[in-house]
């Protein structure tokens, strides 16, 4: 089963992977919309429930702290994404994501030695990779001549 957050839980969670443990109070200052003490608590309460937090009595408050890794709940929302939004199709996300902002070409480069990572391949002098196979628009692989 995957991790889900919703909207207001992906914000607060955001704040305790960043700051580390927090109180209502820390949590409630970090953020950038104005909640009331009573509703970061209750998120939190609610997060705490569905296993993702846990809290350490401090005094006479709770610190809560993530039980989920930030990269657990990333690799679940991308999986779910790409169902919905891509067709299960990776390739769709990687076109949509590089037309919709320029990358700068440190960015670029990392990106493309990911890929060749994954793929095992090796990236030509113009930055293409060399393969025999290439998906189509519908994510189905088909077998494919180089033209070099």
């Amino acid at each position: 089963m995957g991790v889900s957050f919703t909207d207001r839980e992906l914000d607060l969670m955001a704040v305790l992977w960043e700051r580390g443990p927090s109180t209502v109070a820390e949590v409630r200052d970090a953020l950038t919309d104005a909640l009331a003490y009573t509703t970061v608590l209750t998120v939190l309460r609610t997060l705490e429930d569905k296993g993702y937090i846990g809290h350490e009595e401090e005094g006479r408050a709770y610190r809560y702290h993530p039980l989920v890794a930030r990269t657990t709940a990333g690799r679940s929302a991308l999986r779910r994404m790409l169902g919905t939004l891509f067709a299960g199709s990776p390739e769709l996300l990687l076109t949509q994501l590089v037309s919709e902002r320029r990358i700068a070409p440190d960015e670029l480069q990392r990106m493309r030695e990911l890929l060749d990572g994954q793929t095992g391949g090796t990236t030509g002098t113009r930055g293409t990779q060399r393969s025999t196979k290439t998906a189509t628009r519908g994510g189905a692989p088909r077998k494919r001549k180089d033209a070099r």
